[in-house]
């Protein structure tokens, strides 16, 4: 339980750091980049704004795709039956009677 919810928390931060960056990149209109002004995103990463963002884009979508992969899988198993994953609990049927007796096979007048 403490693994998935820390896979979902990885998953999270990765998204948000994902679209962010896509956003900051500058694309034909430029992007958010433009709305900042390119001088204030330059001054803040560096001249070489553009290889960083490149390879955070990179690095937070194999993140992503990884956390997305892994609740894929991790989901799966947690819907699984108790039959499939050996732990058959048995069922009281009608004919059962109480709790810890046996079932009575009585026969039937018809």
């Amino acid at each position: 339980m403490v693994l998935y919810i820390l896979v979902i928390a990885i998953h999270v931060i990765a998204s948000l750091i994902l679209i962010a960056v896509i956003l900051l990149q500058a694309g034909r209109g430029g992007g958010l980049n433009e709305s900042f002004g390119a001088s204030s995103t330059q001054s803040i990463l560096g001249t070489k704004t553009s290889v960083f963002l490149k390879r955070a884009t990179a690095a937070s979508a194999v993140i992503y795709i990884i956390t997305c992969l892994t609740l894929a899988v991790m989901t799966s198993h947690r819907g699984q039956s108790l039959v499939t994953r050996g732990g058959a609990v048995p069922v009281p049927t009608h004919d059962q009677g109480p709790a810890g007796s046996s079932p009575v096979n009585e026969p039937v007048d018809y």
